[in-house]
């Protein structure tokens, strides 16, 4: 059975890996988490909870930035694989702490990559960004296009990343692959994010802020599909480096998002239209050809129907009830 270290494990996504890595018995987990106060970590220690006495599963309290932090988790295990889905995210606040982001997202990547090297772990998956498309224009956004117009210090520290990838896979055979996360969504989503937020202030009869005429789309991927990506990347057997899109492939307007929000907690919402904001694009959007032949990734959650699973956990957490793997629609999420 394989090693596997997670970093960012007890995140959103992350969560989500380790509960399909240990439910399917497809590893043992090390999952390394430094529980900062971007978003509570109340939240993200209950994330996790549920594996606290199983045997195959351990949790590491560490900073991927520190070196020698990474040093002794590195020499206390061996890893088969590291799945790096750390760091600091969101466009907005990347604005804000550009010296944060650049810290955690490329220093921890480089942290990372090195110990990996010196430990003779052979393979290497990072969670890298639709944001690196940034501007561009001609949509669905292909692994072949321009990175060069990214519009966020977030976008550039992911495109940095991805730099260091290439890099360490050139220099040392290391089999890397860079995963271009579209818009993630699902239980355990971070309440900072649209979906989230936008359903606790339309829930409070509080307005929401629109940025912008609502016209904005983003390609929105359900977390099932996304952790089934990242999942059939861990047996990927070409080339020595690859990126490839993860996303849902059906880009929806900010406004039908809204409306559906509204449709299913049965309240309208109070919108307050703002000025765009520095750092927004118009869209994303995923061409997943690369990922269908590469990894066999076919996305099969609707917007509708993954809204209708986030609603029913936050109604959930909003009663008081805690969400489980197991009261997910696919099991082992």
């Amino acid at each position: 059975m394989r090693n596997i270290l997670v970093t960012g494990a007890a995140g959103f996504i992350g969560s989500h890996l380790v509960d399909r890595l240990l439910s399917h018995g497809l590893a043992r987990v090390v999952g390394v988490d430094n529980f900062n106060d971007f978003y509570d970590p109340a939240i993200k220690r209950r994330n996790l909870e549920h594996h606290s006495r199983d045997r195959a599963f351990r949790l590491f309290e560490a900073d991927i930035a520190r070196s020698a932090d990474m040093d002794r988790l590195f020499g206390q295990n061996r890893f088969d694989c590291v799945v790096h889905l750390a760091g600091y995210a969101g466009v907005r606040p990347s604005l804000q702490w550009p010296l944060f982001y650049e810290e955690a997202n490329v220093r921890g990547t480089y942290v990372l990559l090195e110990a990996a090297h010196r430990h003779n772990v052979s393979r290497f998956i990072f969670a890298s960004s639709s944001s690196v498309y940034g501007l561009n224009s001609k949509v669905p956004f292909s692994e072949s296009d321009p990175t060069d117009q990214v519009a966020s210090v977030y976008a550039a520290t992911k495109l940095a990343g991805e730099t260091a990838c290439r890099l360490y896979s050139h220099l040392y055979g290391m089999r890397a692959v860079c995963l271009r996360l579209f818009t993630v969504y699902g239980a355990r989503q971070r309440p900072d994010l649209a979906i989230h937020r936008f359903s606790s202030l339309i829930s409070q009869g509080t307005p929401i802020q629109i940025f912008g005429d609502g016209s904005s789309m983003r390609d929105y991927t359900y977390i099932d599909d996304i952790i089934s990506g990242v999942v059939a990347a861990l047996d990927y057997a070409g080339g020595n480096f690859e990126v490839i899109n993860l996303g849902g492939s059906r880009p929806v307007e900010l406004r039908r998002l809204v409306e559906l929000l509204e449709s299913g907690l049965g309240r309208k919402a109070l919108i307050e239209y703002m000025p765009e904001q520095p750092g927004d694009v118009p869209i994303t959007y995923a061409d997943i050809t690369k990922a269908a032949r590469l990894l066999g990734y076919t996305p099969t959650t609707t917007l509708e129907a993954g809204l209708e699973t986030f609603l029913t956990w936050f109604r959930g957490i909003a009663l008081g009830w805690k969400w489980k793997a197991t009261q997910s629609r696919h099991a082992g999420i």
